[in-house]
């Protein structure tokens, strides 16, 4: 008995309007798609073709390695975007998991669990992001000047280094040291403002500066101008 391979059939046009069929290995159609997915993904975000590549990358190794071998649709969707995670980390802009989803169809849920097996599935170490990788584009998108973006990434170092923020998240601790930097200065933005930007709850930020509030002045760097009503 012969056996058919793993193939799917796909029509092209011939000069003659006669169509011709191509077969094309369930494999290909695999990184093809995943390649679509992440480039998607990507223009979404305005990441740069440096990400893109690598999240390739990372993806044909999962792929070669046979990882994903009988995965439903849905995982090899996760895993394209959790690659497309771990790019940008490896390249310096980091995304956040909501941030993603927000323009995709998966969920926090299972971008993170597919993001977890990476390390062990391409044999690395994960690259964590820190507060201050989120630190720009958080204070840049709340139109935050540069004072108030160098004592927010003071603060959270300062914070990090005192494990005063110890088990929380890059994202949530970027965010409590904003709201202090801000509420410190003419330039303020509430909770709900910078939970939304940095992509946490309210009380999580709440929480975070609540955390800090008791040794704001070991934090707050030296030549920091506080904003004093008139």
């Amino acid at each position: 008995m012969l056996r058919r391979k793993n193939t799917d059939f796909i029509c092209w046009p011939s000069r003659g309007g006669i169509n011709r069929g191509k077969t094309v290995p369930r494999g290909d159609r695999v990184l093809m798609n995943a390649f679509k997915e992440i480039s998607q993904i990507a223009d979404r975000l305005h990441l740069p073709k440096t990400v893109v590549d690598r999240a390739n990358n990372l993806f044909k190794t999962i792929h070669d390695g046979k990882k994903l071998r009988g995965r439903s649709t849905d995982a090899i969707s996760s895993a394209c975007l959790s690659c497309l995670c771990m790019a940008t980390r490896q390249e310096g802009v980091p995304q956040t998991f909501r941030e993603v989803c927000a323009v995709s169809q998966a969920s926090r849920r299972e971008i993170g669990r597919a993001f977890r097996l990476l390390p062990e599935a391409l044999d690395i170490s994960a690259e964590a992001a820190t507060s201050c990788d989120f630190m720009s584009r958080f204070c840049s998108n709340l139109g935050l000047p540069n004072s108030v973006r160098k004592a927010a990434t003071a603060i959270a170092k300062t914070a990090e280094d005192l494990y005063m923020v110890s088990g929380r998240l890059p994202m949530s601790v970027a965010a409590g040291a904003i709201y202090m930097a801000s509420q410190a200065s003419e330039f303020k933005r509430s909770r709900r403002e910078i939970g939304d930007v940095a992509g946490v709850g309210e009380e999580t930020v709440r929480q975070v500066y609540k955390r800090m509030y008791s040794q704001a002045v070991k934090l707050f760097p030296k030549d920091f101008v506080f904003f004093t009503p008139q």
